[in-house]
């Protein structure tokens, strides 16, 4: 299936691994400039690299901390000055953080907020003016709690609410430029992030092997599985391609079947 979009720039963020490398890889295969972006330059050179060599595609990574503003508008800068437009914009950066409000402090909350909400709002803030001028896309990754919060999920899912209710807001914003803006609420999926929760558990357990742990943390889910980020990074290209030329101010879930609503 071609996505159409083929020559296309876009940015990802949280671009290294997990989710924003699988919606890049697929954006690469389908002909698209990839634009890389974390705080790790060596984990993004060698992302970027393995990529390219994959696609045949340029792949580009660009050390940035989306928590300042004027890092992400140098970056924005960067890469217009490399390729002379921007058509994607792809906000995923962002990690897990649980507390109980009786526990959860307002550290927890500011940082989460401030990685989460303010990086979105910084790079679309900068990114705005050449999404204009090309019609371009705007995805969020966000999560199903982002819709219907669960026990002891603070402050993940309350920066999510807000990235889904930003979402809502950009879209009806910026439709008259030509933009299209849609977030999917990722569930359950593969990430180091349980790996490195497995090898804790493995310390322990030796026979408790990491298919051991991902089936373990499937039996809740609908489907009965963990789900794969290229699962998750297929959707956000084609919301982000002309197939999905109709598709704004959309929350997909791709969670399995574990989200209680729509």
């Amino acid at each position: 299936m071609d996505l159409g979009v083929k020559g296309k720039v876009a940015i990802v963020t949280g671009g290294s691994d997990g989710i924003g490398r699988a919606a890049a890889e697929r954006l690469s295969a389908e002909g698209a400039l990839v634009a890389l972006v974390s705080r790790t330059q060596a984990n993004l050179d060698a992302a970027a690299l393995e990529i390219s060599d994959i696609t045949g595609y340029e792949v580009i990574g660009i050390a940035t901390d989306v928590r300042s503003e004027a890092a992400v508008e140098t970056m924005t800068q960067a890469v217009v000055s490399k390729w002379g437009r921007i058509d994607i914009l792809i906000n995923n950066a962002g990690t897990s953080s649980f507390a109980r409000f009786e526990k959860m402090t307002n550290e927890q909350v500011e940082e989460d907020f401030t990685l989460k909400v303010m990086g979105a709002i910084y790079c679309t803030r900068h990114a705005l003016p050449q999404l204009k001028k090309n019609q371009g896309v705007i995805c969020n990754t966000t999560t199903p709690g982002g819709k219907a919060a669960g026990f002891g999920s603070q402050p993940t899912d309350l920066s999510r609410a807000s990235g889904i209710s930003l979402t809502k807001t950009w879209s009806k914003e910026f439709a008259a430029g030509g933009v299209r803006v849609n977030t999917v609420c990722v569930g359950l999926l593969k990430s180091r992030q349980h790996v490195l929760r497995w090898e804790t558990a493995n310390q322990k357990d030796a026979t408790y092997s990491l298919e051991d742990h991902y089936q373990k943390m499937g039996q809740n889910i609908p489907m009965g599985r963990v789900g794969e980020a290229s699962e998750a990074g297929d959707v956000i290209a084609f919301l982000c391609s002309g197939l999905a030329s109709y598709v704004t101010g959309a929350a997909v879930n791709v969670d399995g079947g574990s989200s209680p609503v729509v």
